[in-house]
């Protein structure tokens, strides 16, 4: 159901595409589209709090060119960054089932295949943290994904060759509302990013 505020909108309803450079060095790993958000707009993270806050945090680190992300036409880029999510459609509830995971999944198998420069991976949530570790291993590059326990701003050599792999809390308002996140914390997790970008 459409929001009041958005009654003029022609809500896009359709999968959301993957949003960035085709060159990134950073790979961004998201939950789902946001019923009033990605789900109006047609692109990743844009037109809600969790964009907001998200977008505000790759201007200030320099991975994207604006601050706020509003529409698919705002002009907005990203620099060096790529961002993708484990499914595609708004879900009910805001909770994508393992069934909707899972019709998803060939989408970011193809993705990692096709971004070859990608030296970082940023998991907003326990979600996208579990389910890039659990493509990992069904493609048999980790054993097991016991050793990587998910935690704010922690990071992961997952294998030799492979990303680093840093986990984050999602940006979501239920999050950052409740100062679980701050965009400090976010801020903090991206410079880290940075810094493993630097160092190759």
């Amino acid at each position: 159901m459409k929001r009041r505020a958005y009654r003029d909108w022609e809500y896009w309803g359709k999968p959301v595409p993957s949003f960035g450079d085709a060159r990134a060095e950073l790979l961004i790993v998201g939950l789902a589209p946001g019923a009033h958000g990605s789900n109006r707009t047609g692109r990743m993270f844009t037109g809600d709090g969790s964009g907001n806050v998200l977008y505000g945090v790759l201007h200030k680190t320099g991975f994207a060119s604006q601050p706020g992300s509003l529409s698919r036409d705002d002009g907005q880029r990203l620099i060096g960054a790529y961002i993708t999510a484990v499914a595609r459609c708004a879900p009910p509830g805001n909770k994508p089932t393992r069934e909707e995971i899972a019709n998803c999944r060939p989408y970011l198998e193809r993705e990692l295949d096709l971004l070859p420069n990608i030296k970082a991976v940023v998991a907003l949530g326990r979600v996208a943290f579990d389910n890039y570790l659990g493509l990992l291993q069904r493609r048999g590059l980790i054993g097991s994904r016991a050793a990587f326990a998910f935690g704010h701003n922690r990071v992961f050599q997952t294998a030799p060759g492979l990303p680093v792999l840093i986990s984050s809390y999602h940006p979501s308002q239920q999050n950052t509302s409740t100062g679980r996140l701050t965009e400090e914390m976010l801020v903090a997790v991206f410079r880290r990013a940075r810094k493993v970008l630097a160092a190759g």
